[in-house]
């Protein structure tokens, strides 16, 4: 038997299978896994706030409960479930200038990713604004529409621009030497 090392994720949850095993048959889950795991999560229950108006917090509660999130980083699904939540209108004013379209004309999975992104280049600086794009696009792949996956990279290629100068900057400076 061979043995498989390709990632797949699973259609319905976009959780990721890595297929990598430890000790008694259970799968190892790699950290980046887990914070794939948690933004994935935090996409539908964000999503579920959004058409629902439920409290984040019976929202949070719910989600723990309802779902095996015990391959997932917590504490970065409760950081972008409340920060998502609580800074809705500045993140929605982030990104605004640069959609092709009113607000209230976006899917519900598109501004939620873009929301998840915007915070994630604004306060997240941990992680690279690359893979904080990169992680959206990723969500927008699985969840979306057919092409709202583009829509979203082009988005928040522009709110990096404004968000990370710096770190852009001296990526490329990077890259060309």
């Amino acid at each position: 038997m061979s043995d498989k090392s390709a990632s797949t994720n699973n259609p319905a949850t976009g959780n990721p299978d890595t297929g990598k095993k430890s000790g008694a048959g259970k799968k190892k889950v790699s950290r980046t896994d887990q914070r794939r795991a948690a933004r994935s999560f935090a996409l539908q229950a964000l999503y579920s706030w959004q058409l629902t108006a439920n409290p984040i917090n019976e929202l949070e509660a719910q989600f723990r409960v309802d779902n095996d999130m015990r391959n997932s980083d917590i504490s970065l699904f409760s950081e972008l479930l409340r920060g998502v939540a609580s800074r809705k209108t500045e993140l929605d004013g982030t990104f605004e200038p640069f959609l092709d379209r009113m607000l209230d004309e976006l899917d519900p999975i598109e501004l939620t990713v873009l929301r998840i992104g915007s915070y994630e280049l604004i306060e997240r600086l941990d992680v690279p604004y690359r893979v904080a794009i990169n992680e959206s696009v990723e969500l927008a792949k699985i969840f979306g529409a057919t092409d709202s996956h583009r829509y979203v990279n082009g988005v928040l290629d522009k709110v990096a621009q404004r968000a990370r100068m710096a770190e852009i900057r001296e990526y490329r400076e990077k890259k060309q030497r």
